[in-house]
């Protein structure tokens, strides 16, 4: 045992206090570890293990050969992925989109978590909970198909809004729909995870700062604006720069399966992931697809560096690294 011994002010007291030395590792600590585990291998094979394959992106991949015997070729895979036609148009698109999904969704969700935090019947916020986050667990693949069966020119709302005189039965071959059609899924699916997330940290704020907007008489409006949201920032900061370090990836399942790979949409909806994703299944060419995806992580890495550095400049302690 080490025993430490202070002065309690005011009263000039001795006070000892008995400080268990922990030089070993703990039964807590091994069940914490057995906890972490699966979190663990998951990082390190789909995220660490890849990483391996990095110089794939520098060879012309003769199959026959193998991997390691294939040709260098430089930097030619990434010279075909830039001097193509459709480089920028998916760049675009994959930036765009996730800016949109970014701001729209964090600014929804956390009005959404505010408007929970302010409900006071326990039951009305689970039922909200429950509608919220219902739609997280829904796969792409069944969102594509009730898409569908709502929009194609034989669907249900198709034909309520023929009704009403307004025609919308080239949904599928009309572009112009789905920047915002695909936004508003997005949002509507991943609405429920970020405000359960937003709303965990409102409810861990300390009620003594409640306490002191009302003895001062601040209002419900005053009381968010300059209790609620400042102490979420941090909460909020940490959310944004982790998306934006997955700004040029993509949900897959979106920008694939919800537009059932009609061609007529590519100039809107097709992204860098799904890009690869054709390039590897036309050609099977892995250098060219692993070029692309090494362009992803290098402009991703440097995102997240960027950003985290343009916020620790605005507000130094809310950087994550």
């Amino acid at each position: 045992m080490k025993v430490s011994t202070r002065i309690r002010f005011g009263t000039g007291k001795q006070i000892q206090h008995n400080k268990k030395k922990r030089n070993s590792f703990t039964i807590k600590d091994f069940q914490l570890l057995i906890l972490a585990t699966p979190a663990i291998l998951v990082i390190f094979i789909f995220n660490y293990i890849p990483i391996g394959g990095v110089f794939i992106a520098f060879k012309n991949v003769n199959y026959r050969d193998g991997i390691f015997k294939s040709p260098w070729v430089g930097f030619e895979n990434f010279k075909f992925f830039f001097t193509s036609n459709d480089a920028i148009s998916v760049t675009r698109n994959t930036l765009l989109y996730n800016a949109a999904f970014i701001f729209f969704g964090t600014i929804i969700a956390v009005s959404f978590a505010v408007m929970l935090n302010e409900i006071t019947k326990r039951y009305v916020i689970k039922i909200f909970q429950t509608i919220f986050f219902l739609p997280y667990f829904f796969s792409w693949v069944i969102v594509s198909y009730m898409t569908y069966a709502l929009f194609s020119p034989l669907g249900t709302i198709t034909n309520v809004l023929k009704n009403h005189g307004i025609n919308i039965s080239d949904f599928y071959a009309n572009p112009s729909y789905w920047p915002v059609f695909l936004t508003l899924l997005y949002i509507w699916k991943y609405l429920g995870y970020y405000t359960i997330i937003f709303y965990s940290g409102i409810i861990s704020i300390s009620d003594k700062y409640y306490e002191a907007a009302a003895i001062d008489g601040a209002s419900r409006l005053q009381t968010i604006r300059f209790i609620t949201l400042p102490l979420l920032t941090p909460l909020i900061v940490i959310i944004t720069l982790l998306a934006i370090g997955r700004i040029f990836y993509s949900d897959f399942g979106l920008f694939y399966s919800v537009p059932m790979q009609n061609g007529q949409l590519y100039s809107v909806t097709q992204v860098i992931d799904t890009y690869v994703f054709r390039i590897y299944r036309s050609s099977g060419d892995a250098g060219m697809a692993t070029a692309a995806g090494l362009y992803q992580s290098f402009i991703g890495f440097l995102l997240v560096l960027g950003s985290n550095y343009t916020i620790k400049k605005i507000y130094p302690e809310y950087g994550i690294f």
